[in-house]
């Protein structure tokens, strides 16, 4: 094989010799751009052929693979080679253009290489010729063995399958190349299992056999060989297929025993469970659908065999009470058959099981039994303590105790009746329909042993007693009637219709008979015939002020048997009324429908605002007597107050009081003459204040007393003034307050040890303030 590569290869590249020895030119250098060539320059080719090299060779690197020529025979050329194998795989002679591979080759991981040839200049590596690609592709050797896609398959098909039925199909692959002959072909054979299994050549296992029983085996383990056509073999060309068996029903119940017997107490529930049945079956629990009947015996209407879905077992119930007294066994045979099996896949007739069943009745002491479920009973009203009804219970039992009765005391209303030891039902009082139409006792019946005293069995029934009316309720207004008239209304105004009621039991045919017991001269009624009748004014012009309301009695009879009569009183009320017939006044009337729910919400909203009003009052004059307690270490100051128009007067207000008024007196002045009432803005006399640098006022002590004293016969004589008492009440500030006066007038900063010289030094904004404040010796001499 070698050889014949290396002969090839000889044989392209002489060719590409002559190929170029044909050509006989050499390359020219192109033109410049400004001189137009007479003839196109012949484009040069490469002259090599494909190259091949086969895998895994075992000869010593290098392999040669081929040769690459370009036409152009220059001796400053060289050969190159570009790609991401070259230089690790392969690699080039600058001056042959021969190539190796300096690896041994492997198909399977890259079955070709994609190489880049060029020709360029030894001295400048400037391309003398475009560059040209090829390949040089891996030829492949048979040196793979058969690999399968899994070591380990799992696989199932039915039990009793026919022969051929597919299981599944396994897969082998060759890495050779499938396209070399016989490179990549497959064998499969089977190992292990082929007595139940075959293979074909696409890797396809199938049955050879039908009887696959899983009930005698459920798996089988397959071992398959894949081998190569020429014969290649190896431990990875093999891998195992378990096969599980799927379980179809093909296999009948058996019981696991031939007979069953139960003992059953005789107050056993119907539908309760007494027994199980219990059966065999190899099939899977899905595959397990037991039916149980009876099949001999005659008591298929007393018991019933239910299948347990979890279980598959038989549940035996009763369906009727069992009664020792009266049957203490009962004997049936039972089959148990499997109605969805599938009979195809049995190799034999269907087998039936049976079984036998013996059922023990055990003897219970039983509570009494009542003749009836219940009693219903009918007593008419009014009656004087008759026998009702009986009640009658007996002991199921072959003793055949004695029975005791009672009424259970579940409501009042049992105390209305009592029982006898035989079981006769009395009532102790008179009952009236109307109160309670029925009565519903609860009698219970107590077994009694030989010395009378309950044995602890007992019964209870219910007991309906309804009573039966008698017409002895007479009939009356089936209304709260409140007739009004006016008394101006004229004769055969219709006042009110009326209507009556029986607390009876009112038959369909009733028929109420309407009359007055004493003729009056007012009003008339009229009988309607219809269970109705009319009340009309018979006269008319009623006279108020001698009678605002008028009685009138009304008979009112039913036609019951006996017929009762009864008597109601109408209550009419004479009304004044407008031009219209309009009620405008009925005093009467209000007055007898009494104190109404609004009046008494008024009424308590009254006597709850009464309530919080003097509680205020209290807490307030409580409050007071504190300000006051509080305000008796105020000194008390009297003190000119002019009231004010507007609030906010504070250290520019020179306005509010003036002492020049008290200087009036020693200047020689008179008295500033008052204002009209009508012009001043105010109670008081508004007084115009001195000049803030005006002179002090000179003088002793004495002129002061005697100035004051001419000021105070001046307010006592002044008949337009306000009295002093009013200035009085002004001479405390915020007496109701608790927190004493606010008056600035109470504070004697004479006495304050503070200097305020230095509001001087805080500039023209505090300068008021300093003045306010300074120590200036002419006025403490006025003081």
């Amino acid at each position: 094989m070698q050889v014949l590569v290396l002969l090839l290869a000889s044989v392209g590249t002489c060719l590409g010799l002559l190929v170029a020895a044909a050509a006989g030119t050499t390359p020219a250098r192109p033109d410049p751009p400004s001189v137009q060539p007479i003839h196109q320059r012949q484009k040069r080719d490469w002259i090599w052929n494909q190259m091949h090299i086969d895998e895994e060779k075992n000869t010593s690197l290098p392999h040669y693979v081929g040769k690459i020529k370009s036409s152009m025979n220059r001796k400053n050329a060289k050969y190159v080679l570009k790609g991401e194998s070259v230089g690790k795989v392969f690699q080039v002679r600058e001056d042959t253009g021969d190539v190796y591979a300096f690896e041994r080759l492997d198909r399977e991981k890259i079955p070709e290489y994609h190489l880049t040839a060029l020709v360029v200049d030894k001295n400048t590596n400037k391309n003398l010729e475009s560059p040209s690609s090829f390949t040089i592709k891996v030829h492949d050797v048979n040196d793979n063995w058969p690999v399968f896609t899994h070591r380990l398959f799992n696989a199932s098909v039915p039990e009793m399958s026919a022969v051929g039925t597919s299981v599944i199909r396994v897969t082998a692959v060759d890495a050779d190349d499938p396209t070399v002959a016989d490179h990549a072909s497959v064998m499969y054979q089977i190992l292990k299992g082929e007595e139940y299994f075959a293979i074909d050549g696409s890797g396809l296992i199938f049955t050879t056999t039908k009887t696959l029983d899983r009930e005698m085996q459920a798996k089988y383990e397959i071992v398959v060989e894949a081998r190569d056509a020429q014969g290649l073999r190896g431990e990875s060309g093999t891998a195992t297929v378990l096969v599980t068996l799927q379980d179809i029903n093909d296999n009948f119940p058996i019981f696991t025993q031939p007979k069953y017997t139960f003992a059953v107490p005789e107050d056993i529930r119907v539908g309760s469970s007494l027994g199980s049945l219990f059966v065999e079956d190899p099939d899977e629990p899905q595959n397990r659908m037991t039916k149980y009947s009876i099949v001999q015996g005659e008591y298929r209407d007393t018991f019933t065999i239910e299948t347990d879905p979890n279980h598959n077992e038989g549940i035996i119930k009763p369906m009727k009470p069992l009664d020792y007294e009266h049957i203490q066994q009962y004997i049936f045979t039972i089959e148990a058959t499997d109605p969805t099996i599938n009979l195809h896949y049995l190799s034999s007739v269907s087998i039936r099981k049976t079984a036998r069943v013996i059922i023990n009745v055990t003897d219970v002491d039983e509570p009494p039994n009542f003749k009836q479920p219940f009693y219903h009973f009918q007593l008419r009203e009014n009656q004087k303590k008759p026998l009702i009804g009986s009640v009658l219970a007996t002991d199921p039992d072959a003793a055949r105790r004695s029975i005791g009765y009672s009424i259970r005391k579940t409501s009042d209303k049992g105390q209305f009746f009592r029982i006898t030891k035989q079981g006769n039902i009395y009532n102790e009082k008179e009952l009236d329909r109307e109160i309670y139409p029925w009565y519903n006792l609860t009698v219970e019946a107590k077994e009694l042993d030989s010395s009378g005293y309950p044995t602890g069995k007992e019964s209870i029934v219910q007991v309906h007693i309804e009573i039966m009316d008698e017409n002895d309720n007479p009939p009356e207004f089936a209304l709260p009637y409140e007739p009004r008239v006016c008394e101006n209304a004229a004769q055969g105004k219709l006042v009110v219709q009326i209507s009556a009621i029986d607390k009876d039991i009112t038959p369909r045919d009733v028929k109420f008979k309407f009359s007055l017991s004493t003729e009056d001269s007012n009003f008339t009624l009229t009988d309607n015939h219809d269970n109705t009748a009319n009340i009309t004014v018979k006269y008319g012009q009623f006279d108020r002020e001698r009678a605002k309301v008028h009685h009138l009695p009304v008979l009112i009879s039913d036609n019951g048997r006996p017929s009762l009569t009864g008597t109601s009183t109408l209550v009419v009320t004479i009304c004044k009324c407008n031009e219209h017939g309009e009620f405008t006044h009925c005093e009467e009337m209000a007055g007898q429908a009494g104190v109404s729910i609004q009046a008494l919400v008024a009424i308590f909203l009254c006597i709850l605002t009464i309530t919080v009003i003097t509680l205020l009052i209290f807490l307030r004059r409580r409050l007071r007597k504190q300000a006051r307690a509080h305000g008796k270490s105020v000194p008390e100051i009297h003190e000119q107050l002019v009231t004010y128009d507007e609030e906010g007067g504070g250290e520019m207000d020179t306005t509010s009081y003036d002492v020049s008024v008290l200087n009036s007196v020693r200047h020689g002045g008179s008295k500033p003459p008052r204002p009209a009432l009508d012009a001043r803005p105010s109670v008081y006399a508004q007084v115009q204040k001195p000049p803030r640098h005006a002179p002090a006022v000179h003088g002793g002590p004495g002129e002061m007393a005697a100035m004051i004293e001419v000021k105070k016969d001046e307010a006592d004589h002044d008949g337009g003034g306000p009295p002093y008492d009013t200035l009085h009440i002004y001479g405390y500030e915020g007496a109701e307050s608790i927190a004493e006066s606010l008056s600035s007038l109470g504070t004697d900063s004479s006495d304050s040890d503070i200097d305020y010289d230095f509001l001087n030094d805080w500039g023209p904004r505090f300068k008021m303030l300093a003045e306010l404040y300074r120590s200036d010796p002419q006025e403490e001499l006025l003081y």
